[in-house]
């Protein structure tokens, strides 16, 4: 993959990859149980709608049972997604979702010869290449790296459909104990992880909207953590 690939890696639900992304989940389905109890819950509505216009007591409970169980995927679901956003980001430890945080000193990145920011990072004390992509809504872990910082896909998460280079592809959600790289540590971050993405790792926005700020001069990306402190640059 060239760098001009890398580059727009990542991207949740692209309007123009619509279709694929609609493959993509259907084809996840088996392996999410989330998905599949939704699944389940919505075939044991159908039949309580049928049993109650047969007048059979047991339909209303079935189906109430049905919208229960719907209505805690549905908020599940919601509070999985938000945790892509720092605005609406809630940690909810009985759900395995803990506390994002980003936090250290400032830090600059150099240019690399290709044009864009690399970094030398790691993730889970495992080191690793990412590339920082600002057009890039989750931070992506490639499957080798994934399975080197035991990272374990969420149980009952959902699967996330990514756009790449190369199409959609369905990822799994993944909470990375530590991402560390210059003076910035990222505790608790959610990040997605596929065999599709290759040897690519990136650093995206769910990282970078969590600094105070970020900016690019010249040949330099600064990365300012909250309370930041003196800087140290990255080749």
């Amino acid at each position: 993959m060239d760098a001009e690939g890398r580059a727009s890696y990542i991207a949740i639900m692209s309007l123009q990859n619509l279709w694929d992304n609609i493959v993509v989940s259907i084809g996840a389905i088996p392996r999410s149980e989330l998905l599949m109890l939704a699944i389940v819950a919505m075939v044991a509505g159908w039949i309580g709608t049928a049993l109650i216009k047969r007048k059979i007591p047991m339909g209303r409970l079935i189906r109430g049972g049905s919208t229960v169980v719907l209505a805690g995927i549905l908020v599940t679901v919601v509070l999985q997604l938000s945790r892509f956003d720092p605005r609406l980001d809630i940690a909810v430890p009985q759900l395995g979702l803990p506390e994002q945080t980003v936090e250290g000193g400032e830090t600059r990145i150099a240019l690399a010869p290709d044009g864009h920011f690399w970094l030398r990072a790691e993730i889970n004390g495992i080191p690793a290449d990412f590339l920082v992509d600002t057009g890039a809504t989750v931070t992506a872990v490639s499957n080798d790296v994934a399975q080197k910082a035991g990272l374990e896909p969420r149980r009952g998460g959902i699967p996330v459909s990514i756009g790449t280079a190369n199409g959609a592809v369905a990822a799994q959600v993944a909470t990375a104990g530590e991402i560390r790289f210059g003076n910035v540590a990222a505790r608790g971050l959610d990040v997605v992880t596929s065999p599709a993405f290759g040897d690519t790792n990136v650093i995206g926005m769910n990282l970078l909207s969590r600094l105070h700020s970020w900016r690019v001069e010249g040949n330099t990306m600064i990365l300012v953590p909250n309370n930041p402190q003196p800087a140290l640059e990255v080749r």
